[in-house]
């Protein structure tokens, strides 16, 4: 069968912080991160955002793995309600992007777009795709593959993952939701907690 597949935009009546409280059950983890981050949280809120939401299962996997580091090596386990918060901050601020970006915006740039996050304006890449479907080439779902830089040109050293959802519409963002395999704080985690 050969179709046409549309990603609705889908349209929320409040801020992007509004859309996520709104989810139960999904993004309690990064709203416990965020009530420890009340300027990030505040932006949320209020400021024109890109938002790369998180969800449980990404913390739930990045947590995972530094408390079986941590019981390896004898240490008592580390979770995100009193974990090191200048590294929280730091990780959770890189999912937040300046300015509201729409995948028609996106779609554009051949190789992508570098973007800044909101705090400390660290570089990040955002690639659109359309994957194919039912055989109907770039007929299936929109995708974005939103990458950590690591600071470098090269892309083989970015650290990447792709959306389950894109262009959730609220009043001040747009809000992509990052597909739950990924590991919060792309690969970095472990290594910043773990002290």
């Amino acid at each position: 069968m050969y179709y046409n597949y549309e990603n609705k935009i889908q349209q929320f009546d409040g801020s992007a912080l509004d859309y996520l409280n709104s989810q139960k059950g999904l993004y309690d983890s990064l709203l416990l991160v965020l009530d420890r981050l009340p300027a990030l949280k505040d932006s949320l809120a209020k400021r024109r955002l890109t938002v790369f939401a998180v969800t449980n299962k990404s913390f739930e996997i990045s947590v995972g793995n530094l408390n079986a580091i941590r019981k390896r090596n004898n240490k008592a386990p580390i979770y995100l309600a009193n974990m090191d918060i200048a590294q929280l901050d730091t990780m959770t601020s890189r999912y937040l992007i300046r300015g509201k970006y729409e995948t028609q915006d996106l779609s554009t740039f051949v190789d992508g777009l570098m973007v800044n996050s909101i705090v400390h304006n660290y570089p990040m890449h955002v690639l659109y795709q359309k994957l194919d479907a039912s055989g109907f080439k770039e007929g299936g779902p929109q995708v974005l593959t939103f990458s950590d830089t690591k600071e470098s040109i090269f892309v083989r050293y970015w650290q990447r993952t792709p959306t389950n959802a894109v262009n959730i519409k609220t009043n001040n963002a747009i809000v992509n939701i990052v597909s739950p395999g990924h590991d919060f704080g792309f690969g970095d985690f472990v290594t910043r907690i773990n002290n």
